[in-house]
């Protein structure tokens, strides 16, 4: 049972405005569209049940990746993206979630992706690419395309690969030949 001053603690605690002011959500909303403009993708995850210890290495996992990851109020961010190619996650923008933010068209799907490999508390909800919206699904085969270097690299082998075949069989056939003569 509560007592008269816990009441009063309460009461003043429920009373008391902690949401940001005017300016802070202005700038809160800046800070983010500045993000989207230059994004190639963005990724929603549900974070309800984590432990801090564990949203703090998800944090670093992002920032190392060059991932801006936040959490934010929902309608502070379906602010910052009105008008953008990222307008329709608004619908999708439901609940407890943190947002993944990357200029790069996989790297935000993939620190979600591999976090949530480890832990199943970390949900993801939905994601837009290239201005399609991807459910989860979606979400989890863009983070498992390889990276843009591993695509070139792939890319070269694939082009150098007949080049040096017929390379080979030339010098093959300049054996034989020179064998022939010295025989």
């Amino acid at each position: 049972m509560l007592t008269k001053r816990h009441r009063k603690v309460f009461r003043f605690w429920m009373e008391k405005d902690l949401s940001l002011n005017l300016q802070e959500k202005q700038a809160v909303v800046a800070e983010v569209s500045a993000q989207v403009a230059q994004a190639q993708t963005v990724v929603l995850a549900e974070y309800r049940g984590i432990k801090v210890s564990d949203v703090t290495k998800l944090r670093a996992n992002a920032r190392d990746a060059g991932v801006y990851f936040h959490v934010l109020k929902n309608t502070l961010a379906r602010r910052a993206v009105q008008g953008t190619a990222f307008e329709t996650l608004a619908d999708s923008m439901v609940g407890p979630l943190v947002y993944s933010i990357s200029a790069d068209p996989v790297a935000a799907a993939k620190v979600v992706y591999e976090f949530a490999k480890t832990n199943d508390k970390l949900v993801v909800k939905a994601g837009s690419y290239n201005g399609k919206v991807l459910d989860a699904a979606g979400v989890n085969a863009l983070a498992t395309v390889p990276s843009k270097e591993v695509l070139l690299a792939q890319l070269c082998g694939l082009l150098q690969s007949p080049m040096s075949g017929l390379a080979r069989a030339v010098a093959a056939v300049s054996a034989q030949k020179s064998e022939a003569v010295a025989a």
